[in-house]
């Protein structure tokens, strides 16, 4: 079995949510399997850390997983338009798997989660394409092939899976954020097991 990397933050679980639909697509590919991975929060106080594992949810992320991953889905609650300080913190560290070109030439999409319907989705999942981009990393997203994806009216975009939570806060996607969600992950296992036959 070959694994893809699905690696997100969240803080108010909708994005663990939605990396599970994502996950869930990648496993219906056959030979294909998912490996979830987090990454820790960042403190303004230098002092503050984080426990070594968390308690509960998926690992943290190490470089290993960079390395023996097939593809990557990256996930990111939006900031302001951008994806939030953890995944960036996480991102802005990898200089070396840069240098030697550990993600080079392997397929890779995004998704997130916003509060509200015009919340910068769309910006933020553009955000999280450029250090992939850099990293030499094929991008995916979705195409208007899937029907969900103009029958949707909350999240979804052809750049990556979103949802809208919403201000009450729903991490539960809605059909059509989960029929994205799924078909964007069927669409980078597919890749990967294309690209590695």
């Amino acid at each position: 079995m070959a694994d893809i990397l699905v690696l997100y933050y969240s803080r108010g679980g909708s994005v663990a949510r939605l990396a599970r639909h994502v996950a869930r697509g990648i496993g219906e590919v056959p030979g294909m399997q998912a490996r979830m991975r987090t990454v820790p929060p960042v403190a303004p106080i230098t002092e503050t850390a984080a426990p070594p594992v968390p308690e509960d949810g998926a690992p943290y992320v190490s470089r290993a997983d960079l390395a023996e991953c097939a593809g990557l889905a990256l996930g990111s609650p939006t900031r302001f338009g951008n994806m939030a300080a953890p995944l960036k913190h996480f991102l802005d560290g990898l200089g070396a798997e840069w240098v030697s070109g550990t993600l080079v030439g392997k397929p890779a999409a995004v998704f997130t989660s916003t509060a509200t319907m015009h919340g910068g989705q769309e910006s933020t999942l553009l955000s999280m394409m450029l250090p992939l981009l850099h990293h030499g990393m094929l991008l995916l997203g979705i195409p208007f092939t899937e029907a969900a994806l103009n029958s949707t009216r909350s999240g979804g975009t052809p750049y990556g899976a979103s949802h809208v939570a919403g201000a009450d806060d729903q991490t539960e996607p809605t059909d059509e954020e989960r029929l994205l969600a799924r078909a964007l992950g069927r669409r980078l296992a597919e890749t990967a097991r294309k690209l590695s036959a």
